[in-house]
């Protein structure tokens, strides 16, 4: 009794310790969330995870272990176990009589060992290869992929046939899931009713876990938004396949496991009752055990019906045939097929479902049931994969263009619509050749905007010159673009500039190890401070970027250094304290008797203490203790530091504050820091950095619409967020209103959506156009520019995106942001612009740009290029470069001695009607990098120079060429003749 004892007193203060956590964890998110003013946001997510979770592990362990309880009543007793003839209960003594009835007077064909021995290792076999596949599930939404972080969770596969085969090919390049799922199948023979009920509850906690995941799906199913728009197989609305297919998806890879297992387990008890295993054959099943057969049957027969039904939506994902979605042979054969295996399933089940209720005598109906099931599988075989498979083979393929044109077409029209392609301007553009220094003076924004400093070498250079501490780091630069008053103080207007920014964070992981002491990572050193602020196209003495914010001045109480009156007036200073950043993965208290890190100066440092509105106070004893379980540190319950006012800063990291606020989006890789003025209230402490990055709605569901390498076919970039550094408030602002999926989020969220309008004008001028979005449009792009479906079919018009040599090494080209007029807009804009080339070529052939500025944010323009003439791609001017003997014989020169030479990106800038090629190139040392540059090689029509400066380069390949004078030389008279 003892240790009953012990176990019960081991199980209470388990369940105590894991109820105080729960309810720890509870209470602090909703304490922060309260912080961001955001709590009915979490508060719904909570509750609808939470129903959906006890609904599915209450259903789904209500059924294993009613019809397991069920079976372990209608076995056939253990003939071990005693005499039950003169057993010790009545129903014991039923069911010997009844087993031992049935072995005289009616023997069925018994199964014997062998086939008894492999069909129970096959059974135990599935049951581990369920568990493995629902495991592999919850494995990844717990310990997500960190490359597809940013990814929301997709429906997971279904548990189908190839599932399983799938699963099967697994267990032989993995030796230790064999091993597991064999020593399950075989612990199962020898401890079947154990371990049947153990699995029943694991695999009801796992379903529940994977539905819980999917509660935002669930949301959207309730408040759908039309898209307007449909399809042309089932002629239904977009919506219905982004907003229900998918929980009706969910819904079937519930019932599925749920009904399966059932079945299995059920089936085990059967045949591993009667001590059949040692006796060495199974008798058959009784009358009560077929009926219950027959009824778990029928569920799974039709969860399989209701499988078969959702396929024929499916076909509209199909890879079959030369394009994405239903192809001829999906349309023509899969989907009757699959209409027709529905039905017969629900057949089948209805048919099982009668003889578990009314039990149909004879043995006749009984075989009945096992022929119709063998006649399904034949069915499901011949017209459900063999016929689809002949069509295909015997009727498209010798005449698949025309076979396959209407459905390529359907293909071409959705992808387009889902990535938002057909909203691009195309155009043809012939470049002239034609440029001179008229026009160069004529475009000279655009000149002094093409960027010499690529992000790189300007971050080497920042680590080195203005990283001022160890302790602060840069992880990242972003370009922007800012107004400055013109030079002259009697001219009052601006001009854009574009700009390199980058944040100075706090990295504590760079603090010597002597100082990395709990005051110091929680108390001290709290957060990071300032920025540098460069242009793109500006060289220092000595190749250096030139900074037009910088440093940590000693003057107005830590300011930033600027170089001039027009820049002090364009950028807002302030104290730019930096609590909330993109490496502030601590958490950090403030308020407290210590005194906070705020800048070094000197030799000394400045401190000061936070005033923001960020952070939870913690000064009572209660929230120290909860804060404390919270975040495992009990060092918070017992340090002296603390004062009433003291406040705990928590999910600093703005990818994981917004992440835990909204993470049914999807977001960019790339926050970037902006410096505005937004007026804020004066009776808040002044801030003026903010990130703003760039959230999109995603879909994997969108009809015929081929998807893109992580699974998704459609996406929006409909929403901005905007994250004060300073008080750490977060923003969500709806960038493009027609989207549906966003509308729908709007109706679930009505509070935490805001119109674009409604952000302050100072950051809306610096709203740009998404990397990540244009990266997905453009390789789209590189295939659906291709409308005509022969075409299309051909592959006869493929694009790609050339590559360039970066360092020295070759690259793609990536996105890049200009300052500059497109061709037919006659002013200068901010721009995000990518080349293309034909595939396996390297001329150009297109390019495609996006706008950024004002009323024409999000609008895209594609430039053409002409076929019958040569236009030189990036892959051409990089080998004319590095084919020239004087910047080869230059750059070898460079390599030598400890230094070594990096090629920038190069840059394609269209000016007038023409274009043209800019690439910085840079010197560094091999051990301090500290990069400078020393050189910028201009390429025009059939022109290179190589100079120290833009300027000179540009000078040298358009300066006028004077007809040279004629060569003159004198003539000697000839010797008279004496």
């Amino acid at each position: 009794m003892l240790w009953k004892r012990s176990f019960r007193l081991v199980a209470l203060l388990l369940g105590l310790w894991l109820g105080l956590d729960l309810a720890c964890s509870l209470g602090a998110e909703i304490f922060w969330f309260r912080e961001v003013d955001y709590l009915p946001v979490y508060l719904l997510r909570l509750i609808t995870k939470s129903v959906l979770w006890i609904a599915v592990f209450g259903v789904t362990a209500s059924y294993l272990l009613v019809n397991l309880s069920l079976a372990q009543r209608l076995k056939y007793p253990n003939p071990s176990m005693g005499d039950f003839r003169k057993g010790r209960t009545e129903q014991q003594r039923r069911q010997w009589e009844k087993y031992s009835y049935q072995k005289t007077l009616h023997p069925p064909k018994p199964l014997r060992l062998h086939w008894l021995l492999s069909l129970l290792l096959s059974l135990g076999v599935l049951v581990g290869l369920m568990l493995l596949h629902y495991g592999q599930i919850v494995f990844s939404y717990w310990y997500p992929d960190p490359q597809q972080a940013h990814v929301t969770a997709l429906i997971p596969a279904r548990l189908r046939p190839e599932t399983i085969w799938q699963l099967g090919s697994q267990l032989s390049s993995q030796g230790w899931y064999l091993v597991a799922i064999a020593g399950l199948a075989i612990a199962i023979l020898i401890y079947p009713r154990f371990l049947l009920y153990a699995i029943a509850v694991v695999l009801s906690l796992l379903l529940g876990s994977i539905l819980s995941e999917h509660w935002d799906k669930v949301l959207q199913y309730f408040r759908p938004t039309p898209f307007g728009a449909s399809e042309a197989v089932f002629g239904t609305d977009i919506s219905f396949y982004v907003f229900t297919l998918p929980v009706w998806e969910l819904l079937e890879l519930w019932l599925t496991g749920l009904t399966l297992y059932g079945f299995v387990a059920v089936l085990l008890v059967y045949l591993l009752s009667g001590d059949s295993l040692s006796q060495g054959r199974f008798p058959g099943f009784s009358k009560e055990q077929q009926r219950h057969l027959c009824g778990v049957g029928g569920c799974l027969m039709l969860v399989i019906a209701f499988g078969f039904w959702l396929s024929r939506y499916e076909l509209l994902y199909s890879a079959r045939g030369v394009s994405y979605g239903a192809s001829y042979t999906d349309v023509t054969a899969q989907l009757p097929a699959n209409t027709l295996l529905s039905i017969l399933a629900l057949a089948i089940a209805l048919n099982q479902f009668w003889y578990a209720l009314f039990s149909v005598r004879g043995a006749s109906s009984r075989r009945l049931i096992f022929h119709e099931l063998g006649i399904y599988l034949v069915l499901a075989i011949v017209i459900g994969a063999a016929l689809p498979t002949a069509v295909q083979y015997l009727v498209v393929q010798p005449n698949e263009l025309e076979r396959e044109q209407p459905y390529i077409e359907r293909t071409i029209a959705l992808t387009r619509q889902a990535f938002a392609l057909n909203n691009i301007d195309a155009q043809s553009f012939d470049p002239q050749g034609q440029l001179t220094q008229a026009d160069l003076k004529a475009n000279d924004l655009t000149i002094r905007n093409i960027r010499l400093w690529d992000q790189r070498p300007l971050l080497e250079t920042n680590r080195q010159l203005q990283q001022i501490r160890l302790y602060y780091r840069f992880p990242d630069a972003d370009i922007d673009r800012y107004s400055f008053a013109k030079e002259k103080p009697e001219n009052k207007k601006t001009e854009q500039r574009q700009v390199l920014i980058a944040a100075r964070e706090l990295d504590y992981s760079a603090v010597p190890q002597q100082a990395q002491t709990w005051v110091n990572r929680h108390l001290i050193y709290t957060h990071g401070y300032g920025f540098t602020l460069s242009p793109v196209n500006t060289v220092a003495p000595g190749g250096l970027p030139e900074y037009f914010v910088k440093d940590i001045g000693v003057g107005e109480q830590g300011s930033l250094t600027v170089s001039s009156e027009a820049v002090r007036d364009a950028i807002p200073i302030g104290k730019p304290r930096i609590y909330y950043g993109q490496i502030t993965n601590n958490y950090v208290m403030t308020g407290t008797s210590v005194r906070e890190l705020d800048y070094p100066s000197g030799s000394e440092n400045v401190y000061n203490t936070y005033d923001g509105r960020g952070g939870i106070n913690i000064g009572s004893l209660w929230r120290r203790l909860l804060f404390a379980k919270y975040l495992n540190d009990w060092r918070m319950v017992v340090t002296p530091e603390f004062r009433p006012e003291t406040k705990v800063l928590f999910r600093r990291n703005i990818n994981q504050r917004i992440r835990a606020i909204a993470p049914f989006l999807r977001y960019d890789r790339d926050p970037y820091l902006v410096a505005a003025d937004p007026q804020q209230p004066e009776t808040e402490p002044p801030s003026y950095l903010y990130w703003i990055v760039d959230a999109y709605t995603t879909s994997d569901r969108y009809p015929y619409s081929d998807p893109v390498s992580e699974g998704i076919n459609y996406i929006r970039n409909s929403v901005k967020v905007v994250i004060d550094t300073y008080h750490g408030s977060v923003d969500f602002y709806i960038a493009d209103a027609s989207d549906p999926i966003i509308t729908t989020w709007s109706k679930i969220f009505p509070n935490l959506f805001k119109p674009l309008d409604a952000m302050p004008a100072s950051l809306r001028r610096h709203i740009r156009y998404p990397v990540d979005f244009f990266k997905i449009q453009s390789e789209e792009l590189m295939t659906y520019h291709m409308t005509d479906p022969q075409v299309f079919y051909n592959r006869e018009d493929q694009w790609q995106i050339p590559t360039e040599v970066y360092g020295d090494k070759p690259q793609l080209v990536e996105p890049y942001y200009l300052i500059t007029s497109l061709p037919t807009v006659p002013f200068e804009e901010f721009i995000l612009l990518l080349p293309y080339t034909p595939r396996q070529r390297t001329n150009l052939i297109a390019w495609l740009a996006a706008r950024s500025d004002g009323e024409n944010y999000g609008r895209l323009l594609l430039y053409i290029f002409p076929k019958q003439r040569l236009v030189y791609g990036p892959e051409q001017i990089e080998a004319r470069i590095n084919q020239d003997p004087v910047i080869s014989q230059q750059i070898s020169l460079w390599n030598r001695q400890g230094s070594r030479t990096i090629q920038g990106n190069l840059l394609i800038i269209p000016i007038e009607q023409s274009l043209l090629y800019v690439e910085p190139l840079y010197l560094e040392a091999t051990q301090n990098s500290l990069p400078t540059l020393v050189r910028v090689i201009v390429a025009y029509e059939n022109r290179i120079v190589m100079a120290q400066t833009l300027e000179q380069s540009l000078q040298a390949i358009f300066e006028e060429e004077e007809t040279p004078p004629p060569i003159v030389r004198p003539v000697e008279e000839p010797a008279a003749v004496p």
